[in-house]
């Protein structure tokens, strides 16, 4: 749940027309697909894996990546819908298509929960920083709290830039960290196997607790979250007819890759596998250099995260003294508040599998399907309202339960 357009830069609709179109090429698409969903929260599959049993955990993802993508075509065909009735003028967002449906209260709920869901990951970044430091440094008397808050100066002082797209680099960085350490994590299981350090009997395909089951659910819908990009991903295409194609080809290697690397994960460690995997890796210096580089990647696309929606050179401009002076201050206050959340967060698998089970379920299936109904509803057939009707309830029930499930379980 963790990107935005400032990390990509072939997104970038004009703000002129919602039919403008796109640079991007169908690769290209698909690289951007990848990148604003693929994040952190996939080092904290094998541990939802271990919850819910590598079964039950992969029939989770699977469906939680079908329900994704589908939800995401419901989005652009409510966005085509609206454009092509002119209700809105220029480039038609999220929270513009809550105001078409509800009205006021709709855009307020859709930039609402966006918000939460933004600073939920902001705070999943702070304790993935802070844990990951702590494995590093083990001589050390620090916590994770204190971890977190030594960076507050720094996220603060990097909050202050005017740009914050200087820091796409690190992003990247962080996503190339990813990557080696879900390497490492296959490399590690292979080993493992060859040399007969586990056997299949002894790890569960269904847990034994269906409580695991929900949050599973919740850490693969977390996994999934960047369903505030759909529109931009999709306008941003040379041939946007092609984009549920492409989108589907995209989703079905993630999908793939998020079931074999959480099989993996939970396969080599067993019971011992930590809420993030590479809190599992041996302790030598290149595990210990991809853990400092995640961290480092992550400190610098931080800003980017907690403040997605101020990264306009123009409008930063435009504001002088007492307003700069306002910003700022928001700014520091939004980041020390969230340093202190994230400094009574338990772990972060629990604390990832609460935002998937919460913010990011309403975000990904309750409102689609809900704008769906509203905006097409009479041109649907029954099986099509059946269907939307049948995520919407789905989608309710997963955030209640789920955010239950994962409080007792705190």
């Amino acid at each position: 749940m963790e990107k935005n357009s400032e990390r990509i830069p072939l997104i970038n609709p004009s703000p002129s027309s919602s039919t403008t179109e796109g640079r991007a090429s169908k690769f290209q698409t698909i690289g951007n697909i990848i990148v604003s969903i693929v994040g952190t929260g996939v080092l904290g599959l094998p541990f939802a894996f271990r919850v819910a049993g590598w079964l039950a955990g992969s029939l989770g993802v699977i469906l939680a990546g079908f329900a994704t993508f589908y939800c995401m075509l419901l989005l652009v065909q409510c966005r085509d819908k609206s454009a092509s009735e002119n209700k809105l003028q220029g480039t038609i967002t999220y929270g513009d298509l809550g105001y078409i449906c509800i009205g006021k209260p709709g855009r307020y709920l859709t930039e609402f929960l966006i918000f939460i869901s933004q600073c939920g990951g902001s705070v999943a970044y702070l304790v993935f920083i802070g844990q990951n430091l702590v494995s590093v440094f083990k001589g050390q008397t620090f916590s994770v709290a204190s971890y977190i808050f030594l960076l507050v100066p720094i996220e603060i002082a990097l909050s202050w830039i005017g740009s914050l797209s200087a820091f796409s680099p690190f992003s990247i960085f962080a996503d190339i960290c990813n990557v080696l350490a879900m390497g490492f994590v296959v490399k590690e299981e292979i080993e493992r196997a060859i040399g007969g350090g586990f056997s299949f009997r002894d790890r569960k395909a269904i847990a034994d607790n269906l409580g695991g089951l929900p949050f599973a659910g919740g850490m693969a819908v977390f996994c999934f979250e960047g369903f505030g990009m759909t529109l931009a991903l999709e306008q941003s295409m040379k041939e946007r007819n092609t984009f549920p194609k492409v989108l589907g080809m995209a989703f079905t290697w993630i999908t793939l890759m998020y079931v074999l690397f959480g099989s993996f994960g939970y396969l080599a460690y067993g019971d011992e596998t930590k809420d993030i995997i590479t809190l599992n890796l041996p302790n030598n210096w290149t595990a210990t250099a991809v853990q400092i580089g995640l961290c480092l990647g992550l400190v610098f696309t931080f800003p980017i995260m907690v403040h997605p929606k101020l990264n306009n050179n123009d409008a930063e401009n435009s504001i002088t003294g007492l307003g700069k002076l306002g910003t700022y201050t928001s700014r520091a206050v939004l980041i020390i508040g969230l340093a202190v959340l994230a400094s009574y967060v338990p772990g972060f698998g629990i604390f990832a599998s609460l935002v998937g089970s919460t913010v990011c379920a309403l975000i990904s299936f309750v409102l689609p399907a809900s704008f769906h109904l509203t905006l097409l509803g009479s041109s649907l057939s029954l099986w099509q309202k059946a269907l939307d009707c049948c995520i919407l309830l789905c989608g309710l029930i997963f955030a209640a339960y789920g955010t239950y499930n994962t409080i007792v379980g705190i």
